[in-house]
Order: C-alpha cells, then sequence, then structure tokens
C-alpha cells in the first residue's frame, strides 16, 4: 500500500463541519479503496490577536480520525487581509516538522495540495524536503483570482514546474492553467465526485411537501421555485438571480441558501425592488435537507462571476433539476445538453429568459440526472489512485 500526504487548507473539524467537505469525501473515498494509506495535514491559521470569526478553531483538535483518514492540523500564523502572498510561506514553516517526523516514521510515496493556492506552494516546499513527488489540484478560484496576482503566480508556476501531475476539475481551466504558464503535458482533468446514495431524484412534488413542511426553511408549498446555493459573497451573483425576478411571473418564487459577507446587501435589494414575498433567505441549508431542497426546485440559478466546475452544478443536475449557469469554467462540459440546462449571460434579462425556457419545457428529473451519471465519488477515486500510482513510479 502506498502513502499519501494531503495538504489542504479547507477540510471539515471541530467548529466547522461543512467547511471543504467535498475534500473530505474525495480523501474518504480514495482511502476506502484500500490501495492508498492517506494522511491529511489541514493548516489553520490563527490571527496573533483574537478575533471572533477565528474563536471556535481554537477547539480543533492536533489531531483526529475521520473513517480511514488520519487528520493533522497544525497552526500557523495568519494575518486577515494582510498575509495572503506569504501565506505559502508561513503554512510550509508550520508543517515541515509533523511531515518530516511522519514520513521517517513510515515514508510517503506522494504529496499532494488540494488547492493551487496557497496549498501548492507550501506542499511545494514539504515534497522538496522529503524528496517525494508532487501533485496539485486546480479547482477555480485558486486560478482565477491568485493567479491574476504577482507574487501568488509566480509561486504558483514554480510549484507547477516541480510537480509530477497537476489536476483540474474541467478542461476548461485546465486551458487556463496552460495559458497561466504551467506544463500542459502534466495536467490531467480529474472531475469532482458525488454522493449518489444522497443526490438522487425524488419526485418533486413529494419533495415539496416536504421541505415546505420544514419550520427551518419556510419554503412555499405553492408556486414554482428557483433555488440559489452558494455562499452569499459578490462572485456568486445571487443579485442577478434577483434582479431577474421582476421579469418573471408573480408565481415564480427564490430561495436563497447559503450566508456570507454580502446577505445584508442582498436583502436590502430584495426591500428595494418589492419582492419581499417572492424571495426567501434561507440561511445555511442542513446537509441533510439539500438533496430534498434541490429535487423540490424547478430550477437552480448560480450565476457565478467564476467557477471551476461548481459542486452545486452537478448534485442539482443528480437531483434531476436543470441549472442556468454563465459560461464559466467547466460549464459546457455539464451543460452538454438542453435537459441539463441553460448556459446564460450574467443580465437579469439573459437569467429571466433562461428561466422561462425551462418552466415553459421542463425536462423531466430523469433525463436531467443522466447528465451527472458519469460524477461519483467512487470514479473519482478510482481516476485519482490511478493517476497518482503513475506519478508516484516516475520517481
Amino acid at each position: 500500500m502506498k502513502r499519501l500526504l494531503s495538504i489542504s487548507t479547507l477540510y471539515p473539524a471541530t467548529g466547522r463541519p461543512g467547511f471543504g467537505r467535498f475534500v473530505s469525501r474525495q480523501m474518504q473515498a480514495l482511502a476506502e479503496r484500500g490501495d492508498w494509506d492517506v494522511t491529511v495535514v489541514n493548516p489553520i491559521g490563527i490571527p496573533p490577536v483574537p478575533i471572533k470569526r477565528y474563536a471556535t478553531l481554537k477547539g480543533v483538535p492536533e489531531v483526529q480520525e475521520q473513517g480511514a483518514v488520519t487528520i493533522h492540523h497544525p497552526r500557523f500564523l495568519l494575518i486577515p487581509g494582510l498575509s495572503g502572498p506569504i501565506n505559502p510561506a508561513l503554512i510550509a514553516h508550520a508543517i515541515l516538522p509533523l511531515a518530516k517526523r511522519l514520513h521517517a516514521e513510515r515514508p510517503f510515496d506522494m504529496i499532494d495540495a488540494q488547492f493551487f493556492y496557497p496549498d501548492g506552494p507550501a506542499a511545494a516546499k514539504v515534497a522538496r524536503a522529503l524528496e517525494v513527488p508532487l501533485a496539485i489540484k486546480a479547482r477555480g478560484s485558486d486560478i482565477h483570482l491568485w493567479g491574476q496576482r504577482s507574487w501568488p503566480r509566480h509561486q504558483m508556476i514554480e510549484a507547477a514546474r516541480q510537480s509530477a501531475l497537476l489536476l483540474s476539475v474541467s478542461q476548461a481551466l485546465a486551458n487556463d492553467m496552460i495559458a497561466l504558464g504551467m506544463p500542459a503535458d502534466r495536467i490531467r482533468v480529474h472531475y469532482t465526485g458525488l454522493d449518489r446514495s444522497r443526490f438522487r431524484p425524488l419526485e418533486r412534488q413529494a419533495a415539496r411537501q416536504l421541505v415546505s413542511a420544514l419550520p427551518s426553511l419556510q419554503i412555499w408549498p405553492e408556486g414554482r421555485l428557483l433555488l440559489c446555493v452558494g455562499a452569499l459573497i459578490a462572485i456568486k451573483g445571487q443579485a442577478l438571480a434577483i434582479r431577474a425576478m421582476e421579469l418573471l411571473p408573480d408565481d415564480v418564487r427564490l430561495a436563497i441558501a447559503g450566508t456570507g459577507a454580502d446577505e445584508t446587501g442582498l436583502k436590502r435589494l430584495v426591500q428595494q425592488l418589492g419582492l419581499e414575498s417572492r424571495v426567501h433567505f434561507l440561511g445555511s441549508v442542513e446537509h441533510d435537507i439539500l438533496p430534498h431542497l434541490l429535487c423540490a426546485t424547478d430550477v437552480m440559478v448560480l450565476p457565478s462571476e467564476r467557477e471551476g466546475l461548481a459542486n452545486a452544478w452537478i448534485e442539482s443536475l443528480a437531483c434531476g433539476t436543470p441549472v442556468v449557469i454563465p459560461d464559466i469554467g467547466g460549464a459546457r462540459e455539464v451543460v452538454a445538453d438542453v435537459s441539463a440546462g441553460r448556459i446564460a449571460e450574467r443580465t437579469p434579462e439573459a437569467i429571466a429568459e433562461a428561466v422561462s425556457e425551462l418552466l415553459q419545457s421542463p425536462p423531466t428529473q430523469d433525463a436531467v440526472a443522466v447528465n451527472a451519471a458519469r460524477f461519483s465519488w467512487e470514479a473519482n477515486a478510482s481516476a485519482l489512485a490511478a493517476m497518482y500510482e503513475e506519478a508516484a513510479t516516475k520517481r
């Protein structure tokens, strides 16, 4: 059995169980195969002075077991809003002693980084010190945001050149990596996974009755339902979906799932437009409820400014709910058939037109779900194991 050391700044832990859940699912699926022993290092940034939103992180244990995976949580110095360009060095400084100790006890065959920044350059330092092959995964914002900033971009390209393997969540993102100057011959597309036991079609009306009966959601029992799923931050584009509601019939309602810095501003926009009776903020939706909510939805709308290949797209399709999304990232790799939904410009008018088409001629849930048939955590882990096996043998 080969050994993997995976470095990820996003990973579930005490006080933040949903933080990087998709990374956890990937690592669990890989470990459960039995051909790779997986150890995760999840560095946790702690500011030098107490800040309320970081307070719960003090309770995260140094090490814990989650299924077949061991997770270590070393701390590193974080200066919110300022230390971004040097976070890779701060992370590497914090985790290198731990990595050396674990490697001395039982050598690793591969080191990976679950995000290109800051994880990638930090993992590159560790891989050099341990003389172990490196793999780095790009997921979207790490390339599109940090890749536009000179010093982070320089660190990312240097780490890419050191790597034996580079992974991308979509072909479109792989093309962006090449344009940034990363070696094309080392890039492989590695699509996200999906829990097919949870995200699967449940008859829409039955699902609607179920979620509308939950006091925590307060979903309308009647009318056609749109849903936005994602953090309430500007790049997710919820404001565009809200403005599109002005152009849609009165029986169309919009539920917005998520929390974030833009929540107050979005609620103010709803009031300004007089849409209080048609737009509802759900807050953070429990993980077990989300599949039922997606099944109850007529159209999932996510007008993001940038994505690699959003988990929300795949989860919605798997539940039989078509999507309206912009032409970003891997959108065309997901919406390759009209049954999957529509690709629309990031304007209220284009979003409203795309939604109207789907409401007037809705595809069946089974037809929509076919578009997500190739996604599963088992397929994700199988592909990852094969690529890591090949990369590890090149040392």
